[in-house]
């Protein structure tokens, strides 16, 4: 539909009056821009060329690069599947394999490089959050909830090393002076552990839970917290300093970059997380140090609060109510303390970072994706068929995550995967549609094969109602003419590689074009007599409008401001003029056209009974001059139809005849008037319509209403009583009918 016009009376010879506003509206429209509308005819598009819609698909085997382009993923190799429920932390052993950490029996598991798994501790707690290996194989464990931490020795028994008295042991490192290094909580508070065993608290945070731990190089240490979000550094001589105050509540995650350009922070609001800050089981209240000397926390009083830490992997969650913003966000802070968002991800739980091979990796849940951060964009490097990846490590240059629910332990291999598949989301035409042609954009370099195939359905869901997948195809650009009609249609693409290369999918392409399907009415109506509809903004200029019916408030009319209460439209008032107005839509979004005929008999049963009175209207109401039509009862007939966004072979119209509409253009007779003892009866007739009003003055003052013999003035044949004043010289009547026509008679003879 076009913006909002007027359009007046039709085109045809008989009905030659217009409102000349129309073609101003329509340039007017396109000075603005306005684009034009999808239509049915018009061959629509589904593209994929970007991250976003890449990452609605699923992939296996295949990586998404910061420029939202398909290629096989680097391979890791699985080492070893854990038989635990839960997998908790990883670190990695010099010489070779690793140490993890589980949940619910809380063990502490060595894997071998050849993926054979050794139990190396039972503690009495159920959780292993922490592990840490030095250079000599020694092993500690940090267990929760009662918190201690365990030391294992190179082949020997694991026995409790230090027991700070805190419920839980969050994370463990060495800083520069050898010292191990206890983050604990719900008491928030940092230990420094001698060789002997004895702790010593060089931090006493005002938050409830210090979750992440980084060594710095120059003796201090960068901390995360949970309930606060604090980033906290440490210095050797035990100042405290706040680096960062996130929005979110909990810095789960932190590391160092190798080429010495700072450190980088994963800050989290997610149900997932460990931790529920707002929870009901556990309590403390926060700790009561000053933070060490450099300040450092929220001060004496303002965290604490109640938090709850669940047994197995699932926490109830560190998102706080009516929290709006994304799960995580990663953060980068430069070895000057300059912190800046790297990205936000609106619903992955960031768990672990790692700085390795001049790239920063990312790992997530719920949907276990490994992430890389490059060049500025993030790249995914591959979909674990695994809910989370909670950590990441490095051995020898080699890099390794480990996955919970389910348990398992991945190697990087140094290779790309030989073969993968991508599969797009369900794609939707809105409507049962055809399907043209599939292009793709890429690369497929020698010894590398990309094949595609399609499938189409009626249901949201693919299920056995859908086709089968057309047979793979590895060109380019493939015509889908076989492909069944469907609402539904969905891509994939398998790659495969024999030389160590990968094929690449940079776009794509998916045409389409919707069926095409009946306009319909929802309303059409006749609006009163006289009534017009105009732009709001209209200016009749030369042409002679009122704002509404005559005003009856005295014997001479006036013009009253017009009302404003729509906003596209407003109705005046035109003495002889007709309007009709009308609501239409169309199911495939096509613009309508309008044709409107008037009734020359008296059934219109016949197509001969009907006389067009304009056509290629486009607007959603009309307004024509009734005095080029005799008095009488007329029916309009309005055809709406698409053929402007259709081939004429599939163009759809749908019709709707109006009530009977009766057209009046004279005013009512009068039949008699006597006057007799100080009242003056008076007959009036009309051919047509009802009789609205009827009013009366004397000696030109204000109008007064007459009483009806009957009551009420509501029929084509009223007769009326007038009670004039004596000595009166001037009595006219005025007498106004349903179609608004009006006629004053003099009845100053009758007056006694």
């Amino acid at each position: 539909m076009m913006p909002m016009s007027w359009n007046s009376v039709g085109k045809e010879p008989l009905l030659k009056q217009k409102v000349l506003v129309c073609s101003v509206v329509i340039a007017l429209g396109i000075v603005a821009g306005i684009p034009p509308r999808a239509t049915a005819s018009e061959v629509k598009i589904f593209r994929a060329d970007n991250r976003k819609v890449f990452l609605e698909g699923e992939l296996d085997g295949i990586s998404l690069d910061r420029l939202g382009r398909l290629r096989l993923a680097d391979r890791f190799d699985a080492v070893a599947t854990v038989e635990e429920p839960f997998l908790m932390t990883a670190a990695a052993l010099p010489g070779g394999g690793w140490v993890v950490g589980t949940g619910s029996a809380g063990r502490v598991l060595q894997v071998a490089a050849d993926g054979t798994v050794t139990p190396r501790l039972e503690a009495a707690e159920p959780e292993i959050f922490a592990v840490w290996a030095d250079p000599d194989g020694t092993v500690f464990a940090g267990s929760s909830p009662d918190g201690k931490v365990y030391r294992i020795p190179p082949g020997g028994e694991g026995e409790v090393f230090f027991d700070p008295g805190e419920r839980y042991i969050w994370a463990l490192t060495r800083d520069t002076q050898g010292r191990l290094l206890v983050a604990t909580g719900t008491e928030g508070k940092l230990y420094a552990v001698d060789a002997a065993g004895q702790g010593t608290v060089i931090l006493d945070s005002h938050d409830t839970h210090l979750r992440s731990l980084a060594a710095l190089p120059d003796g201090g240490v960068l901390v995360g917290t949970a309930g606060e979000g604090l980033v906290l550094r440490v210095d050797a001589h035990g100042a405290v300093r706040t680096l960062y105050d996130a929005v979110q509540p909990e810095i789960l995650a932190l590391t160092p970059a190798a080429d010495g350009a700072g450190y980088y922070a994963a800050a989290v609001a997610s149900e997932a997380s460990r931790v529920d800050l707002a929870g009901s089981a556990a309590t403390a209240s926060a700790g009561s140090g000053n933070g060490g000397s450099g300040g450092g926390g929220k001060g004496p009083g303002d965290s604490g609060g109640t938090v709850t830490v669940e047994t197995g992997f699932a926490g109830a969650g560190s998102r706080p109510s009516g929290f709006s913003g994304g799960r995580s966000e990663v953060l980068r802070i430069s070895p000057q303390g300059v912190v800046e968002s790297l990205w936000t991800f609106q619903e992955e739980t960031v768990y672990s970072l790692l700085w390795q091979e001049d790239r920063l990796w990312i790992g997530t849940g719920q949907d276990g994706g490994l992430y890389t951060f490059r060049d500025g964009g993030l790249v995914l490097e591959k979909d674990t068929e695994e809910a989370q990846i909670v950590a990441l490590v490095e051995s020898g240059g080699t890099l390794a995550f480990a996955t919970t629910n389910a348990a398992a332990l991945y190697r990087a291999t140094g290779e790309n995967e030989r073969t993968g598949s991508y599969q797009s989301s369900v794609l939707d035409t809105e409507k049962l549609g055809r399907f043209g042609t599939f292009r793709w954009r890429g690369q497929k370099p020698k010894g590398t094969q990309l094949n595609v195939s399609l499938r189409s359905g009626l249901s949201k869901e693919p299920d056995e109602t859908w086709s089968p997948w057309s047979a793979p195809s590895s060109a380019e650009s493939l015509d889908l003419a076989a492909l069944p009609p469907g609402r539904y249609v969905q891509w994939k693409a398998d790659f495969t590689s024999n030389n160590g290369g990968s094929p690449r999918i940079d776009a794509v392409e998916l045409s389409y074009r919707q069926q095409n399907l009946r306009p319909l009415f929802k309303s059409v109506e006749v609006l009163d007599p006289g009534q017009i509809l105009v732009p709001n903004n209209f200016n009749p200029s030369s042409q002679t409008f009122e704002p509404a019916h005559p005003n009856r408030e005295g014997i001479f009319t006036t013009l009253q401001p017009a009302s404003a209460n729509e906003t596209r439209l407003k109705p005046l008032w035109k003495l002889g003029y007709r309007s009709l107005r009308w609501q239409a839509e169309d199911p495939n979004g096509d613009p309508l056209r309008y044709t409107l005929y008037v009734q020359l008999g008296t059934d219109g049963a016949h197509d001969e009974d009907w006389l067009k009175m304009a056509e290629d209207l486009d607007d959603d109401h009309y307004s024509f001059d009734a005095t080029a039509l005799p008095d009488g009862v007329y029916r309009f007939r309005l055809v709406a139809s698409d053929h402007r966004s259709n081939a004429p072979q599939e163009a759809l119209t749908v019709e709707e005849i109006t009530a009977p509409v009766t057209i009046d253009h004279t005013p009512a007779a009068l039949i008699s008037a006597e006057g007799t003892g100080g009242r003056v009866e008076v007959r009036l007739a009309d051919g047509a319509s009802p009789l609205r009003e009827v009013v009366y003055s004397v000696d030109t003052g204000e109008w007064l209403p007459v009483e009806a013999a009957d009551g009420l003035v509501d029929s084509p044949q009223e007769t009326v009583v007038l009670k004039p004043p004596a000595g009166a010289r001037l009595l006219l009547l005025r007498v106004t009918d349903a179609a608004h026509n009006v006629r004053t008679f003099n009845l100053s003879g009758e007056l006694p």
